[in-house]
This record gives structure tokens, sequence and C-alpha cells, in this order.
């Protein structure tokens, strides 16, 4: 018996393959498969069985491209009625050489959402491990405002899906979730991959609560909703467009990219902050490449042509950002500046620029002349933040822009300066031109030992 995690950066998201003998399961793919396939290969097996636990609301699912190519059945819940697949009930069974997948319908992040005991028949180790979803994670459970019946009922039927279905099979069995530390679907996920049941069950802070604090604490939360979940619910319940291949953006000078800027063409610029704070194509978005998936989703349309900024010698940023772009279902990639920013310069066109401040000169200014604009979501921004700064939440940037003085230099403030750097472009190109990023931002504000307010 094997089973391969395979983590998606960016998504936090895991997906796996397990098999025994000759044959696997692909438990939720990703959408560019490639990778179940090669790791198909390497164990010298066949994908017999794709399974997934839920319709994915963050990520396009690989399914049913994944089955297009092997010729393996898609099994999901049937609480949902899916454009693909065949439904699959509680007490199913599949089995892979010395591996059997029961299923366990476990609804409240979802109505349609499953889990998958694993067995190995070949000892009668009964409940050797279980894919939770996101229904439990490590440290955490998943999130319960998507449910259609509203986060009440989610929250009560995730409960019970736990407690009457989960913690039964054992303190032995590992639990292998849909998703790691950093995900959008669900809060306070330990930052280790590895649990079981039994660990859960001690040191899962929400499985300490009593049916009715547990039902309280998840109508509490007010996770993220990037307003690209509505079209990755639409893909993986109808099925998503084929992706035979990356989409991979044309290259093209200077004159060319900016003609396609002026046609409508979306240019987001790839390189770091420290980079993007010297020079800057007009109109660009600043998104280094490891935030493309937590914030493409708010800030642009995946309906418009995309064009990508990169530096001079492609460092594999291109490559990253296609993967990115496209496991969130962003397909369109027109073109990528050739020669990255070096190209624009050397061409004479113009660029803005976007300078950066240290933590010392917010620290030590008594001048009133600055407004920090921290752009960090509302639970960072509660566990701590500088007493002059305005919260707005980067995803919120763009429509909350006018509610800022343009009297004032405004200084972008985040973690570590990746998410400033996004939003002093939002705000540059909104025509504000006093904007100041913040490098280092709260993680050198804590390094500093500088004075946090907690709201």
């Amino acid at each position: 018996m094997f089973i391969h995690r395979i983590k998606t950066p960016g998504l936090a998201q895991n997906s796996y393959v397990v098999g025994s003998g000759t044959v696997a399961a692909v438990i939720d793919p990703r959408r560019d498969s490639e990778i179940y396939i090669d790791i198909a290969r390497q164990e010298g097996v066949a994908i017999t069985g794709i399974f997934e636990t839920h319709r994915n609301e963050d990520l396009v699912s690989g399914a049913p491209d994944l089955a297009r190519r092997t010729g393996a059945p898609v099994h999901h819940g049937a609480q949902l009625d899916f454009g693909y697949g065949e439904p699959a009930r509680e007490g199913d069974s599949f089995t892979f050489g010395d591996c059997r997948l029961r299923v366990l319908e476990t609804p409240g992040h979802t109505p349609e959402s499953l889990s998958f005991v694993l067995d190995d028949t070949a000892t009668d180790a009964e409940a050797v491990a279980v894919f939770t979803g996101d229904c439990l994670f490590v440290q955490s459970v998943g999130r319960t405002d998507l449910h259609p019946a509203g986060p009440q009922t989610a929250a009560e039927q995730l409960y019970a899906s736990i407690h009457d279905k989960l913690l039964p099979l054992g303190d032995q069995a590992l639990i292998y979730p849909a998703h790691g530390s950093g995900s959008v679907c669900g809060g306070g996920l330990a930052k280790r991959d590895d649990s079981t049941i039994g660990l859960e069950r001690r040191h899962n802070p929400l499985l300490a609560c009593s049916r009715e604090d547990f039902v309280a604490a998840k109508c509490a939360e007010h996770p993220l909703h990037p307003p690209y979940f509505r079209l990755m619910e639409q893909y993986n319940k109808d099925g998503a467009p084929p992706l035979p291949h990356l989409p991979l953006p044309r290259p093209v000078g200077p004159t060319a990219f900016a003609e396609q800027m002026e046609r409508g063409m979306q240019a987001v610029d790839l390189r770091s902050p420290e980079a993007a704070a010297g020079a800057v194509v007009p109109g660009a978005l600043c998104i280094p490449v490891s935030l493309i998936t937590a914030y493409a989703g708010f800030l642009l349309d995946p309906a418009r042509p995309i064009g990508l900024i990169g530096a001079e010698v492609d460092d594999g940023g291109i490559a990253a950002a296609i993967a990115s772009f496209s496991r969130i279902g962003f397909d369109q990639l027109g073109y990528e500046l050739a020669g990255g920013m070096r190209s624009w310069e050397t061409a004479g066109r113009d660029f803005t620029r976007l300078p950066s401040c240290h933590i010392s000169e917010l620290l030590n200014d008594e001048t009133g002349e600055r407004l920090v604009v921290d752009v960090r979501p509302q639970d960072e921004w509660r566990s701590g933040h500088l007493p002059q700064a305005q919260h707005v939440f980067l995803g919120d940037l763009p429509a909350a822009a006018d509610s800022l003085p343009h009297d004032r230099e405004l200084v972008t403030f985040c973690g570590s300066g990746h998410r400033a750097i996004i939003a002093a472009s939002i705000l540059a190109d909104a025509g504000f031109d006093r904007v100041t990023c913040c490098l280092g931002s709260m993680a050198a504000c804590k390094a500093r030992g500088c004075e946090l307010v907690k709201a």
C-alpha cells in the first residue's frame, strides 16, 4: 500500500494518490492532472478510480479531465446534481489491491461532502486512515458559511459528522484533509500536515466544544469569500472546460503589450515587492507569484485577457504564474512582456514608481502626514495593528479607494510587504500620487518591538 500527498502551493490544497498492487485511486485532484499520471507511472499502477470529497470553491477540480485521460470513473456526493461522474453514498466501498475505500456521508462544509475511510484488507486492519475533505482539518474544521441552508444548519451538520462519523473510527486512524495551513477553507489550521483522530480528539480546540459552543463559534466566523468562488462552483458542478495543456501566453514587445492594455488586457507584474517598488508599467497590478491564488480572484476579471510581466531573465515565475492562474480558472493568459520589465524600460516607455519606506520611518513619524493603510484580513488586523493605522482589506481596496484621502501620503502595510505592494499598485492606478509601500511591514514591526493595538 502507498499514499502520496500532493500539495498545491498558494491554495494550500492537498490531493492524494492511494493504491496497492497494480491499481490506484486519486482523491480530490487539481486541474493540472499530469502529476497523478506521473505518480501512477512511477508506482507501476493504473488509476482506476477518482474520488471527490466535495465540490470545491477555491480551485478548479481536475476530476473530469483526469477521467478523460485515464478512463477511470469519478465518484462524488449524491446530494448535489453533478454534471459528470457517479454518485457515492454511505456504505459504498471500492477496492484497489489491498486498499478499500469506504464512503461516509459527512455534510456540514457542503451538503454533499464525503469522507473516505481507508482499510487494509490484507491485514483486516480497519480505519487505517480517513480522507476528511473539508470536514476535519489538523487543529481545525471546515468553514460553514458556504452551505445553502445557512451557517447554523451547516454547523450542526458538521458537528454531527465529526462526532458521529469520524471520531468513532478510532484514535489510531490517520487523517488526510483536503487543505492545510494557509487555505481560505478554514481558519487556524496547523502548519504541520500529519495528524490522527486521537491527536485531534485531544488537541483540536473545536472538538472540545459542546454542540452549542461549536455551533456558536462557527456562526461567529466571517471567512473570506472571493468573487471567483462563483465561477469555481459552476465549473466544479458541471465540469470545467478541458485543459489539454497549460495556456501559454504569447511573448510580445513593449509596443504590442501596451496596445493590448489599451484594448482592455489586465497587466500583472509578477516580480518581488522590492523589484516592483523601483519601476512598474502604468496601470499594471503587482501580484507576486506566491499570492496569485489568494488574491487574483478578488482583483481580476477571469473573463478578460491577462498579460504577464516578469523579470528580464525569467526565474520560473512565468511558468508558476500560469499554473496558479489555471488552477483557479483564469485561462485568458494572452500575452507576456518579452524581456520583462527591462525591455519596457529600454524601449523608453513611461513607468511609474512605488516608493518604499522602512518601518522606522513610520514609528518615528510625528508629522501626521502619513496614513497607514493596513490591508490584512480582519483576523490579522484584530491580532495586532499600529495605533495610527486604518484597516481596509486588500480584496475590498479597489471599491474602498474613494474613501481614502488624497491630501495625505498613504503607506500600504501588511504582514511582510507582499500584499502591501499589491495595494500600492491599486492605489497608484486609482490616481493617488503619494503612495508608499512599507517593505517588511508587520514582520519588521515586530522585530523592532513596536507598540501594537488589539481590536
